[in-house]
């Protein structure tokens, strides 16, 4: 699940990790606020991770700071036990992600690879 300043990033991240990872596995994103700008909404938040979540697992990717802010935010009032911030970056982590899921692995395998693709070198 992304969560992004930019309801456009968020979407067109998800469609990249889709078409590279595969359209099986379920992405949800969450950009922009309720009314349109810039910013992060716990509301789109909430129900996109109602719209992903399988009973297995859910990982949040967030693109800057105060989208770290609405997830924990969320998740603080509204705990959810398998539910689980990445310390991804935002593309490359959900790319990973996103792969990683399609072959089947678990919900901590999941975030291991998001997290890891932090490392992923680009020369």
């Amino acid at each position: 699940m992304l969560i992004s300043h930019s309801s456009q990033l968020a979407v067109e991240v998800a469609e990249l990790a889709a078409q590279i990872g595969g359209r099986d596995v379920p992405i949800a994103a969450a950009g922009g606020t309720d009314d349109g700008r810039l910013g992060t909404s716990i509301t789109k938040v909430a129900d996109a991770i109602a719209t992903v979540d399988q009973g297995d697992g859910v990982i949040l990717l967030m693109d800057l700071g105060s989208a770290v802010l609405t997830a924990k935010t969320l998740l603080d009032e509204h705990p959810r036990p398998r539910v689980f911030l990445a310390d991804a970056p935002f593309v490359e982590g959900a790319i990973s992600a996103l792969v990683t899921s399609g072959g089947g692995a678990d919900v901590k395998a999941v975030l291991t690879a998001a997290e890891e693709a932090r490392h992923i070198g680009k020369l």
